[in-house]
């Protein structure tokens, strides 16, 4: 009998550490958070402007610019051998241009605007989520590559989705997975993607500024699988919200 309650106060014990050791999505966003630099220096991020290059398996460069500006603006520009793609969100309006329509900008539709909102926000989704409406649900944990992460899935106030795999010992995060028409500015599936389907956004190489801001400094994107290197990250440079806020190259 003895025996038998050595067993049984082991199991409880082991279980009971188990649960200890468990982390809350609050306490992984928390973490998250200090990763970055803290709360404070993410809230203090009111413009950001990135520019980089990728090389895909033929040959081709893809050349890509994007600026983010608190509440107001959210614009991306990519550039390849065939042209360019576009995409322009604001708090009200939004635009996608590529050469598939000649280059011609078309209107956003409304839910893929609603969707893009949480691209003016430098700081990030997960940073106050709650106080914009957004909702968070632990699912775990997975891998990415050979790395254990938490797995958080994360709800927009527009109703889209992002599942965020964020490493367990760096508290960076390695993948985004997104339904792949929630963000595209409407861009659809591409290359004969499922709309309706995810795809992935792989991050590595997290450095921190000169002005002690971390950021990842490459990005791949799932699907077309070149890495993007980003070049030039700029914090809080004046940007010229009018201009770039119109539908036009």
């Amino acid at each position: 009998m003895s025996k038998l309650r050595t067993i049984v106060f082991s199991i409880i014990l082991l279980t009971a550490g188990a649960f200890a050791k468990a982390q809350t999505a609050d306490e992984v966003i928390a973490k998250y958070i200090d990763a970055l630099g803290g709360k404070e220096k993410l809230l203090s991020i009111k413009t950001l402007y990135t520019e980089g290059t990728a090389v895909m398996q033929n040959g081709m460069e893809i050349n890509s610019r994007s600026w983010r500006v608190k509440d107001k603006l959210f614009r991306q520009e990519t550039s390849f051998t065939m042209g360019s793609v576009v995409v322009i969100a604001t708090p009200t309006k939004g635009w996608v241009s590529n050469p598939r329509n000649g280059g011609a900008f078309t209107a956003m539709p409304d839910q893929q605007l609603k969707n893009m909102q949480a691209q003016l926000d430098p700081a990030g989704p997960l940073v106050d989520y709650a106080a914009k409406g957004n909702k968070v649900e632990m699912l775990g944990k997975d891998t990415v590559g050979a790395k254990n992460c938490y797995k958080l899935k994360l709800t927009l106030a527009s109703g889209a989705y992002i599942t965020y795999f964020i490493d367990v010992e760096s508290y960076h995060i390695l993948r985004e997975a997104r339904k792949r028409d929630a963000f595209s500015g409407g861009g659809g599936g591409g290359r004969g993607g499922n709309p309706e389907g995810e795809f992935n956004l792989d991050f590595g190489d997290y450095q921190k500024t000169s002005d002690g801001y971390v950021f990842p400094y490459t990005v791949v994107i799932g699907g077309f699988g070149a890495r993007t290197n980003l070049e030039k990250i700029e914090v809080n440079k004046p940007v010229d919200v009018e201009k770039l806020g119109k539908p036009e190259n």
